[in-house]
């Protein structure tokens, strides 16, 4: 989440943090990497840095971009929590007061049904493209005149199955996101007080209080 006031993290505090939120042991992460404990404690401690290969390895076994890695800007929210669901269970009638789409009305009942008493928000969610995606979009744009190029219409679609939705919990705020597999809820280290803002590597818009 971008905050001018906040204090940047170092790649190896990126590393901790991501490591602790996906429920690893320093040796459960350096199995799954093929290295030693002790490189995983240099490197969250910032005494060493791993190699392009190793950073992909960390990406993929702590489910975290390598722009959030290496991008100084990013911040990983903690508490995460995953929990499975079955859309299947959910009876949804769309109508004139709800959400037209089934799909949509029904993780709508699954978030309402997880957080009964608390002030759900809707989001809209578009994804950030990487620097390297920019540039072919750009160029895409150029070459054909499009409004936009095929990696921007690539990463809109990459969330379109996901529901997203703020929930404030006491003096907690969660941001939760609803697929037809699970519900994971995220604990954010900074409250959100716009109707904009950033989240790793996607753009979310406030769409008001869930009814």
């Amino acid at each position: 989440m971008n905050n001018n006031n906040t204090t940047q993290l170092t790649l190896g505090a990126k590393v901790k943090n991501a490591r602790k939120a996906a429920g690893f042991t320093q040796e459960q992460l350096a199995e799954k990497l093929g290295v030693s404990r002790q490189a995983i404690t240099k490197w969250e401690a910032d005494k060493g840095l791993p190699d392009i290969e190793n950073i992909k390895l960390l990406s993929k076994a702590l489910d975290v971009s390598i722009d959030y890695l290496l991008d100084d800007e990013n911040e990983l929210d903690m508490s995460v929590m995953r929990e499975p669901v079955s859309l299947g269970d959910y009876d949804y009638k769309p109508s004139f007061s709800g959400r037209w789409i089934k799909k949509v009305g029904k993780k709508d009942m699954v978030v309402k049904e997880k957080y009964p008493d608390c002030e759900i928000r809707m989001l809209m969610a578009q994804q950030i493209n990487t620097k390297s995606e920019k540039i072919v979009d750009n160029l895409i744009g150029f070459l054909t005149d499009a409004p936009f190029g095929i990696p921007e219409f690539i990463s809109g679609c990459k969330n379109a199955d996901n529901e997203y939705y703020l929930v404030n919990k006491g003096d907690k705020q969660l941001l939760v996101m609803v697929t037809e597999e699970f519900i994971e809820s995220r604990q954010l280290s900074q409250k959100i007080t716009g109707k904009k803002f950033v989240i790793g590597q996607l753009r979310f818009t406030d769409c008001g209080v869930l009814k």
